[in-house]
């Protein structure tokens, strides 16, 4: 297996609350800042700063406001996925706000087709009923297409209101073979301490990348017994099999989602690093369409998936962002994650 995403600190993602026109202006300046602080290059900044911008006033203007969502992307190359996210009535021919001039508030109609412009990758979902989510890639050097597909996520990682460190981490793992390892932790409370429990159990998945699950989690329990300890779940795909095995302890909620099935993935209780026991692997078919998505518990388990229209066909990274927006709880550090193989 090798390391796709080595940092859990630098998976959190940057959440940017617009409500008004002068909040797109401190979502820009805020972009800016966590751009810097990360050493995004001159071409990066400022096509990050364009696309916050439209995509804030967008916000503002048309959809009575939202969020944007920044994570750090990681590979041969670095880059940025932007996330914009509301809930407003949503849009049959959204294919027609991207048109330049075409607008319903009387603005020169710009904005959108600019955003697609700028991005190295541009993507939405948008529904009536259900809300628009708009999901952009800015990269260095884009990322060309591997023959015979590739794996594909996308997360959001984000803190509860009112903290700055998200307690909960993610990681993933390609293997060798075409298989791929992924895992949520979610350290119990929140804050500093909460990160250090689920970042130790991050550190343990990278260190046993061939670890049978059951006893991954065994490793896990002993290295957190000095911390607060954490939930924990592991997915492991083969997809040369079509067999999905996954082992939790804790409440991470896991979902197989397919054009015409989707399966709940099963956990135990307990907590990694106090009263875990009972370390268990349940197999699942992994049908070629299929998307894994796992959540800490910020987030709703019971996902209502049969009422987003061609979902599955976006990204991981936008299916992450629509899940979080409809499903989060607000009281708790969130974590969405969403895998895919796209030929």
């Amino acid at each position: 297996m090798a390391v796709i995403i080595p940092s859990p600190a630098r998976n959190q993602s940057l959440v940017l609350p617009v409500q008004d026109r002068s909040q797109a202006g401190e979502a820009r300046r805020g972009a800016a800042a966590w751009g810097r602080d990360r050493g995004w290059s001159q071409d990066i900044a400022g096509r990050v700063a364009l696309i916050v911008t439209e995509l804030g006033n967008n916000l503002a203007i048309h959809a009575a406001g939202g969020l944007i969502l920044l994570r750090c992307l990681h590979g041969e190359s670095s880059g940025v996925e932007i996330l914009s996210l509301d809930s407003s009535p949503g849009a049959a021919n959204f294919h027609e706000c991207l048109r330049d001039g075409f607008s319903t508030a009387g603005t020169c109609g710009n904005g959108l087709g600019a955003v697609r412009r700028a991005s190295d990758q541009f993507t939405f979902h948008s529904q009536p009923g259900v809300g628009t989510a708009l999901h952009c890639e800015v990269w260095d050097t884009p990322p060309g297409t591997r023959p015979g597909g590739r794996w594909q996520f996308g997360a959001v990682n984000a803190a509860m209101p009112g903290q700055d460190i998200c307690g909960d981490s993610w990681a993933v793992l390609r293997g060798n073979t075409g298989s791929i390892r992924v895992m949520i932790a979610d350290g119990s409370g929140h804050g500093e301490f909460a990160a250090e429990a689920s970042r130790k159990a991050v550190e343990i998945f990278h260190e046993n990348p061939t670890m049978e699950l059951p006893l991954l989690l065994e490793e896990m329990h002993h290295a957190l017994r000095a911390t607060r300890g954490a939930a924990v779940a592991v997915a492991e795909i083969d997809r040369a099999r079509g067999l999905l095995s996954y082992a939790g302890i804790g409440n991470i909620s896991g979902v197989i989602l397919s054009h015409d099935t989707s399966a709940n993935l099963v956990s135990m209780n307990g907590t990694i690093g106090l009263n875990a026991r009972g370390y268990r692997v349940f197999t699942n078919p992994w049908p070629a369409d299929a998307v894994l998505f796992m959540a800490s518990d910020g987030l709703k388990s019971q996902l209502q998936w049969n009422r987003y229209s061609g979902l599955i066909e976006r990204p991981p990274g936008l299916i992450a962002g629509v899940l979080y927006r409809d499903h989060l709880r607000g009281r708790d550090d969130a974590t969405a994650l969403a895998v895919s193989h796209r030929s």
